[in-house]
Order: C-alpha cells, then sequence, then structure tokens
C-alpha cells in the first residue's frame, strides 16, 4: 500500500514537473517575442484610405502633405497615455502643415460616436477623428495598438511606432518630422 502511495505522488510530482516545464517555455518565448524588434507597417508606401469622420462627413488620407497617421481605441492604455504628448505634436507641427489622420479602431457600438466625444473631452484632446470599421486598420496591416506611421509628401512611409510615444521615441519622431517637413518643401 505505502509502495502504490508512492508511485502515485511521484507520478504526480511528474506531471507537476511537466506543467511547470510548459509554463517556462510560453514565459521564455514571451520575452523573446516582446525583445524582438517589429515593425510598426511593413508597407512602403500609404494605401488610399477615406473613412467617416466623427462628427459627419469624410475625410480623405491627405495626399502631398507630411501626414502622422495614429491608430488607437478608447480601450487602449498605451493610447491614452500617447494621446496628450500627441496633442502637443499635432499642436506644434500643424501650423508648419503636418497633418494628423487619427484613427479610432473601436468597436462599432450604437453610441460609438458619443463615447468617442466623451474620450477626447476628457482627455482633452481636440484633433479631428476617423472613424475605422475596419478598411485602414486592414490596408495598413495594424496588428497592434497604438500603431503611429509618418508620411512624407509623396505617401511614403518614413517612420512608424507600435506601442507608447515616449520621451525617447517623441524625439525620434520629431527627427523624422523635421527631416518629412525639410524634404523637397513646397
Amino acid at each position: 500500500m505505502a509502495d502504490q502511495a508512492l508511485r502515485a505522488r511521484g507520478s504526480e510530482l511528474w506531471i507537476w514537473a511537466l506543467v511547470l516545464a510548459a509554463i517556462g517555455s510560453v514565459v521564455a518565448l514571451s520575452v523573446s517575442q516582446a525583445r524582438r524588434p517589429v515593425p510598426a507597417v511593413s508597407l512602403k508606401r500609404a494605401p488610399q484610405v477615406t473613412l467617416p469622420l466623427l462628427g459627419g462627413g469624410t475625410a480623405a488620407l491627405p495626399e502631398g502633405k507630411v501626414t502622422l497617421v495614429d491608430f488607437w481605441a478608447t480601450w487602449c492604455a498605451p493610447c491614452r497615455v500617447s494621446m496628450p504628448r500627441l496633442q502637443r505634436l499635432w499642436n506644434e507641427y500643424q501650423p508648419r502643415g503636418v497633418e494628423l489622420y487619427s484613427v479610432d479602431t473601436d468597436d462599432t457600438a450604437p453610441d460609438r460616436d458619443a463615447q468617442l466625444r466623451a474620450f477626447l473631452d476628457q482627455h482633452a484632446l481636440k484633433f479631428p477623428v476617423v472613424i475605422d470599421d475596419g478598411t485602414a486598420s486592414d490596408a495598413f496591416s495594424i496588428s497592434r495598438l497604438p500603431t503611429l506611421v509618418l508620411l512624407d509628401r509623396t505617401g511614403s512611409v518614413v517612420w512608424s511606432r507600435i506601442g507608447l510615444l515616449t520621451p525617447e521615441h517623441e524625439r525620434d519622431l520629431r527627427d523624422a518630422l523635421e527631416r518629412a517637413i525639410g524634404a523637397a518643401a513646397p
């Protein structure tokens, strides 16, 4: 009887060892994937996109202008942290001809417009917002939020970033904006 109990206990320990090894493998894979650089957008040129504007009408992705395209959602914590920084950048660069194409990717809901307006008011965000039905996210192959994409005047992708817009990434974006603005200015 004692021998049978020891064998059962040994089997149980073996199963727990396998479970712990599997968990360790998943954690190791997650860490290695998180450290791997992932390009935000693999496109060389921006696709043509026209989406409904919050508040009515439609807005096409601007042509012939330096444009920052921002994919975000109200539920996305890094988006909420990055958006005030993006608002300040847009305030600074809009007078220099930079456009912002802010793409809300929230799921459709009957009160989506009201939710978006409340979110923008709560965070003191004043830039125009277009509402994605999946068209823009699919066209740009967006896999994670937030995703920022900078387009030069020719519509070429010159900078992109997935994730929180930190001060370091903001400096990189500012450098890219300056290069894009200075290149073949009209």
